[in-house]
């Protein structure tokens, strides 16, 4: 298939998403159109658009995803009481999932055991950054519980991954996870020395108009770390997760203007290609053979990765809190296509269970968001009939 042909159709169904969302009722996210959009025009519908000759743009795409989650990862926020009960409530469903998925391979259901069990622990960031900013929810007091949780459920899979499903197995991928840090130290050393030295004000880099230098360096961070995430044998979203750390530390003069530009940038073109392709990639008819399987993986999401938070923020947050905090962790995709993309590569995970997984983390970023922000909007409400009556 001609890839030019592709680029119009996954373009146009990124274009059309928000329009779509917007008049459409039920407040439904861009997202999830975009992925509707794609698997419409993918190979097992229309077929106006081939994965394949979306491959590189969809990775670029992922890694602007995990790079505007690393970018927005305050570290000191690890260290307050959001950070420490994000971890303790990470390893709980760490914990369920393996217990669970233990019971399902015993059963017979699934035999690519690590894979599921990583992935019922994630928790998807970078999607609901977006939604939550545009609902509100990232300025009120839950804001802080919600990133936290959702750092935390980015960050650690990711690690389960590179020491868990390397070709090289749990050694080698220590010895990776080293390596990878040692890039990462030696690119904050760099970036330290340049800022210490202040070349960008005795060199006066250009910023706006056909300059764009800070913007151009971003990407070199960006690809330097993927590429070198790429050569330990990691996924490339560790790299770009930690080039959004780096570029934290970095924090350029114009940092604020550094950030509407790599938004522009990333959810203006990348990111939603991924999402498309994400779409385009679904193995529609698998899923059709056995919803169940979906629904099952649907359901083990919510239970495993979202209501250990009912127990886990009890003296934080109240109990609409606690709910939309339920919600909003069991909502994952971006790392469900990359442990499908691997366990499929590998041959450790059923075609099946790939794209029941794939589908499942579609199905949260429709539903579960959705119900979050209708509780807020009904908490909000109920607050001001109180104060009014």
């Amino acid at each position: 298939m001609d890839p030019l042909k592709s680029l119009f159709w996954v373009i146009l169904v990124a274009a059309l998403a928000p329009i779509v969302a917007r008049v459409l009722p039920g407040r439904l996210p861009a997202v999830v159109f975009m992925i509707i959009g794609g698997v419409v025009i993918g190979p097992e519908v229309l077929a106006n658009a081939s994965p394949d000759d979306m491959s590189l743009l969809s990775t670029l795409g992922l890694s602007f995803l995990f790079l505007l989650a690393g970018y927005e990862l305050e570290p000191t926020l690890m260290r307050q009481p959001p950070g420490k009960i994000a971890i303790r409530s990470w390893f709980v469903s760490a914990a369920l999932s393996l217990a669970v998925t233990a019971l399902l391979y015993q059963a017979g259901i699934i035999n690519d055991f690590v894979e599921i069990a990583i992935a019922l622990t994630t928790t998807a960031l970078g999607t609901l950054l977006p939604i939550l900013r545009d609902a509100g929810v990232m300025d009120g007091p839950l804001g802080p519980y919600v990133f936290a949780a959702g750092a935390v459920g980015e960050f650690f899979p990711i690690v389960a991954m590179a020491l868990l499903l390397t070709s090289s197995g749990p050694i080698g991928g220590l010895f990776a996870l080293f390596g990878m840090a040692a890039a990462t130290l030696i690119a904050l050393l760099i970036i330290r020395w340049v800022k210490r030295k202040g070349w960008g004000e005795k060199l006066r880099l250009p910023e706006d108009a056909t300059g764009q230098t800070t913007l151009r360096w971003t990407l070199v961070l960006l690809a330097g770390l993927v590429l070198a995430a790429d050569d330990f044998g990691l996924d490339v979203v560790l790299g770009a997760f930690l080039a959004g750390v780096v570029l934290r530390q970095w924090a350029p003069v114009s940092a604020e203007s550094l950030e509407r530009k790599l938004e522009a940038v990333g959810y203006g073109v990348f990111i939603p290609i991924f999402f498309v392709t994400s779409g385009m990639k679904l193995d529609i008819i698998s899923i059709l053979e056995n919803p169940l399987r979906l629904l099952l993986f649907f359901v083990l999401l919510f239970a495993v990765r979202g209501l250990p938070q009912l127990f886990m923020y009890r003296g934080q947050l109240d109990r609409v809190q606690r709910w939309q905090m339920v919600f909003l962790t069991a909502t994952a995709l971006p790392l469900l296509v990359a442990l499908a993309d691997v366990g499929t590569e590998s041959g450790l995970m059923l075609p099946e269970n790939a794209a029941a997984l794939v589908g499942a983390g579609a199905l949260s970023v429709l539903v579960f968001p959705l119900v979050a922000t209708t509780l807020k909007s009904k908490s909000t409400a109920t607050s001001v009939e109180s104060a009014t009556g």
